[in-house]
């Protein structure tokens, strides 16, 4: 859809409220990092005495998209009662406890001539967030927003509309009422799709535009967006069991990777089995797995393996070329047999979404080769890939967790929140 095509009031509606929040940012900007804690720590008590109305709102939120069939994966994304309305006012005291990235010198040196040159953080503007069936993100956003210094356009999705709306409410009185403009975090929410799609127009109003969801939004928002982009989220995550793996540590980490939280962009999707333990490991592999509910896509030689093993309670299908490439967001996993350590990486650089990819392995050199080659944002040893979290790495919580090489890599915290510019200190120097 381009511009022309807009409605002409949804558009300037939603660049009014940019340009707003730009006005809100500058003010912002100047605020001390104490300003800025204490502004937190409002939002975060706030949000402990408005729980129950926010987890009221919620539930009206998981019931109507219950009625509209949304898979369990989904609705566990969606959920924000009390404990997890606790965890995010918890996440944004933690947001305060961190180190202020604005100021931060980056690098600094003084030329011949005398002249002192700082590259210094700095806020990065107006951040847009277009996001699916996450109310969390709206509580994360506006945290890592403040204490990096930016202001923040969101657009929560349908399904979380009346959450997002209670939360909203909340972080705009908790603004008001310690002295700051409440433009600083808005919802276009109001305008629905339209309003998402003004937003991927509205360069020269958004700085930088981060779409949080499933790969069908991300792309969307990639391929049509006028601002800048920051491409998050999609998670096509591998976990590889090298010939040299302890089996028994694989089998706990594969089953937390997969089961926990199906509905997460960290959740492993594909299992890689070296061809040497292919017979040993698949069948107890297979069995723990299919204890909780998973699902298996198999190409051939894991099908044979763990078909003869005559697992009663498995489901099991043959894998097709497709399954490579799809993130589940379900108990259904891909599993794939490998010749070598070489095919591994290659299958995985191959069909990864540049996430989060796991090796299981015992062999330094291996352990190193794999580490070196994947092309993805993190790569674990020996470990679960859902560790692959803003909150887990220490930020508090994430703005998302970038998949591309620029600007950002990972989940993204207050530093990657941020961007630089150069100051020149001088005493009177001209350029000869």
């Amino acid at each position: 859809m381009t511009k022309d095509e807009l409605n002409g009031e949804v558009f300037s509606g939603v660049c009014a409220k940019a340009d707003a929040a730009a006005r809100a940012q500058s003010d912002l900007a100047q605020a001390d990092t104490q300003v800025k804690n204490a502004l937190l720590h409002a939002i975060a008590d706030a949000l402990d005495a408005g729980a129950s109305t926010i987890a009221a709102a919620n539930g009206q939120d998981m019931q109507a998209a219950a009625a509209r069939g949304m898979d369990a994966g989904k609705l566990d994304r969606l959920r924000f009662d009390e404990p997890r309305i606790a965890a995010s006012a918890e996440g944004v005291r933690h947001v305060a406890s961190l180190p202020d990235p604005v100021g931060e010198i980056e690098r600094g040196y003084t030329l011949e001539n005398g002249l002192r040159l700082n590259q210094v953080h700095v806020p990065i503007g107006v951040i847009g967030m277009i996001y699916e069936a996450r109310p969390n993100v709206t509580v994360d956003v506006a945290s890592l927003c403040l204490k990096s210094g930016n202001a923040a356009i969101l657009r929560g999705g349908h399904d979380a509309e009346r959450t997002n709306a209670a939360t909203m409410a909340v972080i705009h009185d908790a603004l008001a009422a310690n002295g700051f403009d409440p433009s600083l975090i808005d919802t276009v929410d109001e305008y629905g799709r339209e309003g998402a799609t003004a937003m991927m127009e509205a360069r020269g109003h958004i700085d930088v535009l981060i779409p949080r969801g499933g790969a069908g939004l991300i792309q969307a928002v990639v391929r049509n967006s006028k601002v800048p982009v920051i491409e998050t989220g999609a998670g096509n995550v591998h976990i590889y069991v090298d010939h040299s793996g302890d089996l028994d540590k694989a089998i706990p980490i594969i089953i937390n990777a997969k089961t926990q939280r199906v509905g997460v962009c960290n959740a492993a999707e594909k299992l890689l089995v070296h061809r040497d333990v292919a017979e040993r490991f698949l069948p107890a592999a297979a069995k723990a797995l299919a204890d909780k509910g998973v699902e298996l896509h198999a190409d051939e030689r894991a099908f044979a393996i763990i078909e003869a093993a005559g697992i009663p309670s498995l489901a099991m299908k043959h894998a097709t070329d497709q399954d490579w490439d799809t993130e589940y967001l379900a108990l259904t996993m891909g599993v794939k047999v490998v010749d070598s350590l070489d095919e591994a990486i290659d299958s995985i650089n191959m069909h990864s979404t540049g996430h989060t990819e796991s090796i299981i392995s015992e062999d330094y050199s291996a352990i190193e080769t794999f580490a070196k080659r994947i092309d993805s944002a993190v790569v674990m040893v020996n470990a679960s890939t859902r560790f692959t979290d803003g909150g887990v790495f220490g930020f508090g919580a994430e703005l998302g967790i970038s998949t591309q090489k620029m600007h950002a890599r990972g989940p993204m915290g207050l530093k990657e929140m941020t961007t630089t510019k150069w100051i020149g200190y001088g005493t009177g120097q001209v350029r000869a």
